[in-house]
């Protein structure tokens, strides 16, 4: 029972951190896009307000490794938000592979348990007999416990696994389309700077 309970502290901690650390707001903040776009329209966008937007959050890493890679062009670009985006998605996914395993150890914690006390129940069995048939009744039902407790752990465990790696991978998939939509302005301004150039009366 020790380990088991062990294993439900560490899940309710994990849960309780992942519920806090994944909420939406903070990892992709809805109107972070927008006011990027409004930093570079107004020429704001300097390395103070690249720091701000690196430290602000999740996203905010990713679109600051795009800009800081815009010169690099398309390719640059991408390949710079995927380094970064590899990072932030290591640090979203924490502590969820701790969590699966005490889904997938409880209940085999659980059938230690019952088997262990069994075997006791059998020897004490072969000691003294069935004359006591209450007692053989209790020690069954005591090495039963363990088993519903690892199965009553798991369960829960395994069902916010599933429900935070559905959470990451929706967060994940919104902050792709925003670092997508980062590289599209920046490949819309390119194309104009390109085209102001090779047509000098547009700049009279």
């Amino acid at each position: 029972m020790l380990p088991i309970i062990f294993c439900s502290v560490i899940a309710v901690a994990i849960c309780a951190e992942r519920f806090w650390v994944l909420r939406s707001n903070l990892v992709a903040p809805r109107h972070l896009f927008t006011q990027l776009c409004h930093w570079r329209s107004n020429n704001e966008l300097d390395s103070r307000r690249l720091q701000e937007l690196r430290n602000g959050s999740p996203l905010g890493q990713i679109l600051a490794a795009g800009i800081g890679a815009q010169d690099l062009g398309r390719d640059g670009m991408k390949e710079s938000i995927e380094e970064v985006a590899n990072q932030v998605v290591h640090e979203l996914e924490r502590y969820l592979n701790t969590l699966g395993s005490i889904a997938s150890i409880t209940p085999l914690l659980g059938l230690l348990g019952t088997v262990i006390g069994m075997i006791k129940v059998f020897t004490s069995i072969k000691l003294e007999g069935i004359s006591n048939a209450s007692l053989l009744a209790g020690g069954i039902s005591e090495a039963l416990i363990t088993t519903a407790a690892g199965i009553t752990v798991a369960i829960p465990a395994l069902f916010f696994y599933r429900f935070f790696q559905r959470r990451v991978d929706e967060l994940v998939v919104n902050m792709e389309q925003e670092a997508l939509k980062l590289v599209a302005v920046c490949d819309t301004d390119e194309m104009t700077n390109n085209h102001a150039r090779s047509n000098p009366v547009l700049d009279r």
